[in-house]
C-alpha cells in the first residue's frame, strides 16, 4: 500500500494509491480515518486503505504534500551507517549504530522549502530511508525484528557542519528550524524487499547526481536497528528510524558543496518515491 497525506483547499487529507490512481478523503468527510500518525499507531492502515479506496479521485498535481508523520514520539537517525560514508568523513565503521535525535518541528514536507539558517552557510544534504515503526518492540530478535516495521519513507537530514562539528553531539547541527525534509509517500513494508533491501537511493542537487548507493550497503540494516535500538528502549509505533546515508556529502567534497538559496534538492528511491525541495535563505 502506498499512502500520501496532503492539504486540499486548507483542509488536511489521506489518499491512498488504487489500480485507478490515487483516491482519497478529507478530514471533514464523515468516513475521513486519520492520519497516518493515528492509523499506524492503532495498527487500522489496511482496514484505512479500504476506505480511502472508496474516497474520491485525487490529483496529486492540484493539492499540497504535507508531512506523512509529524508526530513521531521518537525520531532516532543513525548516522555513518554507509561504510564509504564513513570513510569520506575519515571515521572508522562504527561497532554499534551511531544514534542522534531529530525533533518533528523542524522537518518540512515534500515541495516545501528547506531554509538555510542565518548563522551558518555550511548547509549539507543527506538522502536518507526512514523505517516506521508500526509494533510495540523491545528486546526484539532477528527473527521477528522486521515484523515491528510498518513501512517507509523518505528523508533529507539537512545538516548545519560547522554547527554539528562544534560538539561532540551533533544535536544542535541537525535540529535547525526547517532543515529536514521527509516524505512525500509512505509505502508499507509488505509492497518492497524485506527491509528495503537492495533499493537504489540517489541524491540529486540541481539535477546533478551528488549521491548513488544502494540500501543493502546499510552497516546495520533495518532489522539490525530494531534489534539494537530495542535492546535500550520501548520502539512504539509511530516511531521513526532514520536509516543513514551514503558517501557524496557535500562536506567530504572539495571544495565542500553546500547547498544555497535556489537550489533543488531531491532524494529518490526505487520503490518509494522521490522528495524534492527547493532551498531559500533564512528570512
Amino acid at each position: 500500500m502506498r499512502f500520501f497525506a496532503f492539504i486540499k483547499d486548507g483542509t488536511p487529507g489521506l489518499a491512498v494509491e488504487t489500480a485507478s490512481g490515487f483516491r482519497g478523503l478529507i478530514a471533514d468527510d464523515a468516513s475521513y480515518p486519520g492520519t497516518l500518525d493515528e492509523l499506524v499507531r492503532n495498527g487500522k492502515l489496511e482496514r484505512a486503505a479500504k476506505v480511502l479506496a472508496a474516497g474520491d479521485p485525487i490529483d496529486r498535481e492540484t493539492v499540497s504534500c504535507t508531512l506523512p508523520f509529524s508526530r513521531a514520539g521518537k525520531i532516532l537517525c543513525v548516522g555513518l551507517n554507509y561504510a564509504d560514508h564513513a570513510a569520506e568523513t575519515n571515521h572508522e565503521p562504527p561497532p554499534y549504530p551511531t544514534v542522534f535525535v531529530r525533533f518533528n518541528d523542524n522537518l518540512v514536507a515534500h515541495g516545501a522549502d528547506l531554509v538555510r539558517p542565518a548563522a551558518s552557510e555550511q548547509f549539507d544534504y543527506e538522502g536518507e530511508v526512514v523505517a516506521v515503526i508500526g509494533k510495540r518492540a523491545r528486546q526484539v530478535t532477528p527473527e521477528t525484528a522486521l515484523d515491528h516495521v510498518a513501512g517507509y519513507t523518505l528523508f533529507n537530514d539537512g545538516s548545519i557542519r560547522d554547527f554539528q562539528k562544534a560538539t561532540p553531539q551533533w544535536t544542535l547541527g541537525k535540529n535547525f528550524d526547517a532543515t529536514g525534509a521527509m516524505g512525500p509517500d509512505f509505502v508499507t513494508a509488505d509492497a518492497l524487499p524485506s527491509g528495503a533491501s537492495g533499493l537504489r537511493i540517489v541524491t540529486r542537487l540541481n539535477g546533478e547526481v551528488v549521491q548513488d548507493s544502494n540500501t543493502e550497503h546499510l552497516i546495520y540494516d533495518v532489522a539490525d536497528l530494531v534489534v539494537k535500538l530495542s535492546a535500550v528502549m520501548t520502539l512504539e509505533p509511530g516511531d521513526l528510524i532514520v536509516t543513514g546515508t551514503p558517501a557524496g556529502v557535500g562536506a567530504a567534497r572539495k571544495p565542500p558543496l553546500w547547498m544555497k538559496p535556489g537550489d533543488v534538492c531531491e532524494v529518490e528511491v526505487d520503490q518509494i518515491g522521490t522528495l524534492r525541495n527547493s532551498v531559500v535563505a533564512e528570512g
